[in-house]
């Protein structure tokens, strides 16, 4: 049927029901990283090995340890971000606020103004 298994424009992809990799921080990048470690460890493993099952169980391993180290780095940075976005939007409003009075950081103070604060 047409009409079945057609996704909508915008509708986001969950990633095992639940991980709407679409709308979450980071959980786009997080599953490459760990598709392509996991390609790279499976790989790794058997060309050194030529056991296929453990090769399997290495792969898989590798996309979990690569999906979560990532994960956690990106959430880390992104963390870290918000924080510097946050004090750089609090010192533009302070900016604004002191802006002209005495309290302004950018002006200098003369020393009768150094006197009276």
């Amino acid at each position: 049927m047409a009409g079945e298994g057609d996704s909508e424009p915008g509708k986001s992809f969950k990633l095992l029901g639940f991980l709407d990799v679409k709308n979450v921080p980071c959980a786009r990048e997080s599953v490459l990283y760990g598709s392509l470690g996991s390609l790279v460890m499976g790989l790794g493993h058997f060309l050194a090995t030529s056991r296929v099952k453990r090769s399997c169980d290495v792969a898989v391993g590798g996309f979990i340890c690569t999906m979560l180290g990532y994960w956690f780095y990106c959430r880390y940075n992104l963390a870290q971000q918000r924080i510097r976005q946050r004090m750089l939007k609090e010192g533009m409003k302070n900016r604004a606020l002191f802006e002209g009075s005495y309290l302004d950081p950018g002006k200098e103070q003369t020393g009768s103004e150094r006197r009276d604060s």
